[in-house]
């Protein structure tokens, strides 16, 4: 601690003493993504497409700036306007200038509505303790993925690639809906209902197919508005009724939906989502083998162990005066048993470990499918097609059989709705 009349550190140049200020403020959990409510005064948009302004109210003020291009501007907001802005503090440092650099600005009757009503749902779901309920814990290796996010989107590009490219032939239902506007909770609800039937054994032994055991449900990137429906009750309450865990991939790292609260995962982004639920099939496979040989190892040396044991007490026994003879075997027979239980239990343990996973490796092969009597169907370039979108009338396809293949053409195409 410095006395009166000490400095803290320095001289520091001027520029250098801004700049580490700067530094301060950016990694100040704080001052970043604040929500700020405000009046707005001094409004000036600019031919470059930026806008300043001064967000002010009876206590203070503050300068704020919107980069061209970083957020929409409704058409009502003008001088005096009642906004909510969510807004990083930043520093210019030619100028050493404190300003808003705002992310997103509304008119107060709207998203201060929203924000409120996200606020509400919030506390009460707080308080039925469902942000605090034990959380669903995702299967090792998924058997069925069903995945909730726009038709044709580059999200579902992405986890589709990953899937493929981590797991070939990993059973997945693709449910499309719209993630935005004012129906996209409606079809998310519905798709959600689709995935809790798709959960049921019962349902799913009649479709010839494992029970969805996963669910991601989520969207690409977007404003704030778009990703709304993500912070709807009706929504909230669909992943919460889940029998299955669910996982929320809506938007980037930055974006924290109230589905995220929720889900039993929250993935930063989409692709995040398979790359924590579906593991990398070569890996595991290799896993296994590494394990059923550190088993064999670990046995021999038990044994050796074990054997070396009953030779030194051997040894002591031909020695040993006649009473402690019996005392002596006594001991290598308890010896033994106790050796043996504990062998039979370490095998038992781990055979039940290596027989599960290759059972789960078993079930989900591709192979089992076709062996049902179902068909694969790929392009000729090899890729594997999951839905009607993918083909064309005219276009040329194989139909992959547990005994063989033949080549087909679409003639036809008809598509259904759940």
């Amino acid at each position: 601690m410095t006395g009166r009349g000490e400095v803290t550190t320095g001289p520091l140049a001027v520029g250098q003493f801004v700049s580490m200020v700067k530094r301060t403020l950016s990694h100040e959990p704080m001052f970043q993504r604040q929500a700020i409510k405000g009046e707005v005064s001094q409004w000036k948009p600019y031919a470059s497409g930026h806008t300043y302004f001064t967000l002010r109210d009876d206590e203070g003020q503050i300068s704020a700036v919107i980069w061209k291009g970083r957020c929409s501007i409704h058409p009502s907001i003008k001088e005096g306007s009642e906004v909510v802005v969510t807004a990083n503090l930043d520093l210019y440092v030619k100028r050493g200038n404190i300003q808003l650099v705002v992310e997103r600005i509304e008119p107060v009757n709207t998203l201060g509505a929203m924000e409120e009503a996200r606020r509400q749902l919030v506390e009460r779901l707080a308080n039925e303790g469902e942000l605090d309920r034990e959380r669903h814990q995702p299967p090792f290796a998924p058997k069925h993925i069903a995945i909730v996010t726009g038709e044709g989107s580059a999200a579902l590009s992405d986890m589709q690639r990953l899937i493929d490219n981590r797991w070939p032939g990993l059973r997945r239902t693709v449910i499309g809906v719209l993630v935005q506007g004012d129906r996209a909770a409606e079809e998310i609800v519905r798709a959600l209902a689709l995935t809790r039937r798709l959960a049921n054994p019962r349902t799913a032994a009649l479709r010839g197919e494992p029970p969805v055991d996963l669910v991601i449900v989520g969207r690409g990137g977007g404003s704030p508005e778009d990703l709304w429906a993500f912070n709807l009750e009706p929504v909230v309450r669909a992943i919460l009724a889940s029998p299955v865990p669910v996982v929320s991939a809506v938007g980037h790292e930055s974006d924290l939906l109230v589905s995220d609260l929720v889900a039993d995962i929250r993935a930063s982004t989409p692709s995040n989502a398979i790359e924590r639920s579906v593991p990398i099939r070569a890996e595991l496979e290799q896993w296994l083998d590494e394990t059923d040989e550190r088993l064999n190892l670990a046995t021999l040396r038990t044994f050796g162990d074990a054997r070396r044991q009953l030779i030194a007490l051997h040894a002591r026994l031909k020695v040993a005066p006649l009473a402690g003879i019996n005392s002596g075997k006594r001991s290598m027979l308890a010896l033994q048993s106790k050796l043996n239980r504990a062998t039979e239990a370490m095998f038992a343990h781990e055979r039940t470990r290596i027989v599960g996973l290759e059972a789960s490796l078993h079930s989900i092969h591709p192979q089992r499918v076709l062996e049902r009597g179902y068909a694969m169907t790929q392009t000729a370039d090899g890729e594997v097609i999951t839905n009607a979108s993918m083909l064309t009338v005219g276009q040329r396809f194989n139909l992959q059989f547990v005994d063989g293949a033949a080549e087909a053409a679409v003639t036809e195409i008809h598509t259904t709705e759940e």
